[in-house]
């Protein structure tokens, strides 16, 4: 990444594009998972990354870019969910089953693969305030305090909900389990 003196266009350009390698999946995999979209999630980090170069002499200047740019992230997906498009075509799926392309999203792709698929599966499927400090802390290794700017909450919320999250993980890997060892008697 570029030092904090940059002022030319090109080296902004070139700054930009150096936090867009560095950033850009993990953001998009962020955005991901509160939209289960990959190109709305996609278009999320497009609009995050505009805004960071609209605003990049105040980025410049705060201590953690990183954590600015997952905060509007969060930020921008949340707003994304709050508008009535997003919320129709969620509850009109049926929609989706009939236009969803045959090759899985790379996100899917790589969840398939992974041989963590059920614990990703159960994070995916815990409620969106534990899901999301769940994913900042383990998947992007963000600290509690980076993740309570990112949220805009307490470090002691933040905390809670990461303690609660694993809680319900737990006991949603362990009824799963018994839900699979119960069929396998049939």
């Amino acid at each position: 990444m570029l030092d904090k003196s940059a002022g030319n266009p090109l080296e902004e350009e070139i700054w930009l594009s150096s936090l867009m390698d560095e950033l850009g999946d993990r953001l998009t995999k962020l955005s991901f998972s509160y939209l289960k979209d990959w190109g709305k999630a996609q278009e999320v980090v497009q609009d995050v990354f505009f805004i960071c170069y609209k605003k990049r002499h105040q980025v410049l200047e705060l201590d953690s870019i990183e954590a600015w740019l997952y905060r509007v992230t969060v930020n921008r997906c949340k707003d994304v969910l709050r508008t009535s498009w997003f919320k129709k075509v969620i509850v009109n799926n049926d929609l989706f089953h009939y236009q969803k392309s045959d090759q899985p999203s790379p996100e899917s792709a790589s969840i398939t693969k992974s041989e963590n698929e059920k614990l990703a599966q159960h994070v995916l499927g815990l409620p969106i305030k534990y899901k999301e400090v769940i994913l900042l802390f383990y998947y992007d290794d963000l600290s509690i305090e980076e993740i309570s700017y990112v949220l805009k909450s307490n470090p002691n919320t933040v905390k809670t909900r990461l303690r609660r999250g694993r809680e319900s993980l737990m006991k949603n890997m362990k009824r799963s389990d018994f839900l699979e060892r119960s069929y396998d008697g049939y």
